[in-house]
């Protein structure tokens, strides 16, 4: 069975810095894309990250760029998001994707390009 959990969500104030952890099971790790996602109340899903295991390219968001950081370990199954300077805009709920095509696009992928997801983690960043 294909799972995806996600941990590490939490309340903070603005300017500081959570990691989300993205454990995935029931699939290898080598060749996937694992995309990570936020929905904010009222607002679509929107991809804000991703990362191709087999050869490691990443996607951003320009409204993340230089303040959050993914990576992955594949030993451990596990992709993380390290989030810093963090904002008010950006509490939402996060997700994390996984799709075997290994493919980061430049411009962000649909939610309808991915197989499996997470349950999601709530992130609130306080003012």
């Amino acid at each position: 069975e294909v799972q995806l959990v996600e941990s590490g969500g939490g309340l903070v104030q603005a300017g500081g810095s959570l990691r989300l952890s993205c454990v995935a099971s029931g699939f290898s790790f080598d060749d996937v894309t694992i995309g990570w996602f936020r929905q904010a109340p009222g607002k679509e899903r929107e991809e804000f990250s991703c990362i191709s295991s087999i050869d490691n390219n990443t996607y951003y968001a320009d409204s993340v760029k230089g303040r959050f950081t993914i990576s992955a370990d594949i030993a451990e199954n596990t992709v993380y998001l390290q989030m810093n300077s963090l904002r008010p805009e950006d509490t939402a709920v996060y997700y994390c994707a996984s799709r075997t095509v290994y493919y980061c696009s430049p411009y962000g992928l649909r939610p309808s390009d991915y197989d499996y997801w997470g349950q999601g983690t709530q992130v609130t960043v306080s003012s």
